[in-house]
């Protein structure tokens, strides 16, 4: 005791601090802040040069979410002494301990002592919390970017695939003028078994297909052809490994981030850490049979597609993508399924190492050999299974929901769209105040024409023609423009008009605006 307040008189404030050293480790941090600072500011540069909105986004979150981590350590660091002043009873404050020893070398505050109370969170807890936030942060960033670039490198195989679809090989073993029974087509031969309509061996199939050949050629070629036939006009040449890998990165965006119900659980994950409840046992199995649910569900939604075809075929086999096949017909569940995996396997990581680095290897936490090599194992299995298997497997599956994503149309195309939005509605504005400003101009047309009709004998206009009356002309605006046209070039006409407005280069707009509900990105069907 004697050592610990000699040691306490020896701690020196900036008061008997020289300025020079308070100077330098000034500059170390502000020099480490503004070179963080400019990698990021390159890397979203590099993002937008190479037209990945969707990744630069996810730039953003984690920016915002480095911001947020820097508040809770300024609260933390604010707050230090006025939370350490909280005395709680020794009774309550020996409950729920992560380690079975009770014996703690913190140094309490003397308005507790005096209580025989003991504070509520010492400061040396609360700034070793902060370590904690920083780490688990850290793990959670790694671990999304280790996942997405395990699922990429596995489907750079699908670049391939897709360029066998435009082969005439292809087109010919996909010939829309040829029958077949559906137990006869590849994908039915790889579904169709004697399980496949069982009610308990269904689901233990599709478990153990996912470690398999989780995404075959087959898969690809079928799914593919159905999203098309329900999104697209037939014999499209949509590239559909670009869309998944667009939506991908989108989804990228969405996992990488912390919401509000995960750091609710990030206080659930500290709370059952404590010895009474043998966490090691349970809680690192957690994310992995996770995992294998999403996965066999994946798996067992593209069976059921299977089983829904018609058991003739003409051309390839078709599927009809819809939203029932998926957990209550929502196919964004799976994404927060495994945004929710991903973070609590970081979790699980980022603790075991903050322990091994706060109170070393063979600390109270980690005493058991069993604790360590599980949780090792785990973290290690599920950031491979979740990144090479089932990440893949929903990039593929969750595109067969009834509507398409956003994601379908390529940068310029939705810049292009923005365009046409914002112009379509000047030129509409211009109109109506065209209208009303002319009523006068109109029934002067119309009143001279009537007259001129009704006395020339020789003039007969009957309903094979059409007469259409233009506003003034800009070149002069004292006069209108009456132009007559007959029955052929009216339709024409109008089958021109409906093309324009019911196609967007040779893409099917009547089906797409159910994508377009919100905000300002409901371009199409708006007006």
């Amino acid at each position: 005791m004697a050592e610990e307040e000699v040691a306490a008189t020896l701690e020196r404030t900036l008061e008997t601090t020289p300025t020079w050293a308070v100077a330098v480790v000034c500059f170390i941090l502000i020099l480490l802040s503004i070179l963080i600072e400019h990698l990021l500011n390159l890397l979203g540069k590099y993002f937008n040069r190479r037209r990945r909105k969707s990744l630069l986004q996810a730039l953003d979150k984690i920016k915002s979410e480095l911001m947020l981590l820097g508040f809770i350590s300024l609260l933390l660091t604010v707050s230090e002494r006025p939370i350490a002043k909280i005395c709680i009873p020794k009774s309550v404050g020996e409950t729920y301990l992560p380690c079975k020893s009770t014996s703690s070398d913190s140094e309490e505050e003397t308005e507790c002592t005096e209580q025989d109370k003991v504070s509520f969170l010492s400061r040396k807890g609360v700034q070793e919390l902060q370590y904690l936030i920083f780490v688990l942060a850290f793990f959670h960033i790694l671990s999304c970017v280790l996942t997405f670039s395990l699922g990429m490198a596995k489907m750079r195989r699908w670049e391939s695939w897709e360029a066998e679809t435009r082969t005439l090989e292809y087109q010919f073993l996909n010939d829309p003028r040829r029958f077949q029974l559906i137990h006869q087509t590849s994908f039915g031969k790889r579904h169709l078994k004697f399980w496949s309509d069982h009610r308990f061996l269904h689901w233990p199939a599709c478990f153990f297909r996912q470690f398999y050949q989780s995404v075959s050629k087959v898969d690809y070629f079928t799914l593919r052809h159905g999203f098309i036939m329900a999104h697209f006009a037939q014999g499209s040449n949509f590239d559909f490994q670009k869309y998944i890998r667009r939506a991908l990165e989108k989804d990228f965006g969405v996992v990488v981030g912390i919401s509000w119900w995960i750091w609710i659980f990030s206080v659930f994950f500290l709370f059952f850490h404590a010895h009474v409840f043998h966490n090691y046992l349970w809680l690192p199995f957690f994310p992995l049979v996770m995992l294998l649910l999403v996965g066999t569900k994946l798996q067992g939604i593209i069976t059921k597609m299977c089983l829904d075809s018609p058991h003739v075929v003409r051309g390839p086999l078709l599927v009809r993508p819809s939203d029932h096949f998926f957990w209550f017909g929502r196919p964004k569940l799976l994404l927060h399924l495994i945004h929710f995996i991903l973070y609590q396997n970081s979790f699980q990581l980022a603790f075991f190492t903050w322990t091994w680095f706060k109170f070393g290897f063979r600390s109270c936490f980690h005493k058991e050999n069993e604790d360590i090599i599980i949780r090792l194992a785990m973290g290690v299995v599920v950031q491979i299974l979740c990144g090479y298997v089932t990440l893949p497997l929903y990039a593929l599956v969750t595109q067969m929901g009834t509507s398409m994503r956003k994601d379908v149309f390529t940068e310029s195309v939705v810049v292009g769209l923005k365009n046409w939005k914002a112009k379509a509605k000047k030129n509409l504005a211009l109109d109506n105040k065209n209208y009303l400003a002319r009523p006068s101009l109109d029934a002067s047309l119309q009143t001279s024409l009537d007259t001129s009709l009704d006395n020339s004998p020789s003039f007969t206009l009957d309903a094979s023609f059409s007469v259409k009356f233009d506003g003034p002309s800009e070149s002069d605006p004292d006069f209108g423009a009456v132009e007559i046209e007959n029955e052929e070039q009216v339709k024409g006409r109008q089958r021109e008009g409906k093309q324009k407005v019911g196609s967007f280069d040779g893409f099917d707009l009547r089906n797409t605006t159910s994508i377009f509900k919100e905000g300002d990105k409901a371009f199409v069907g708006e007006n």
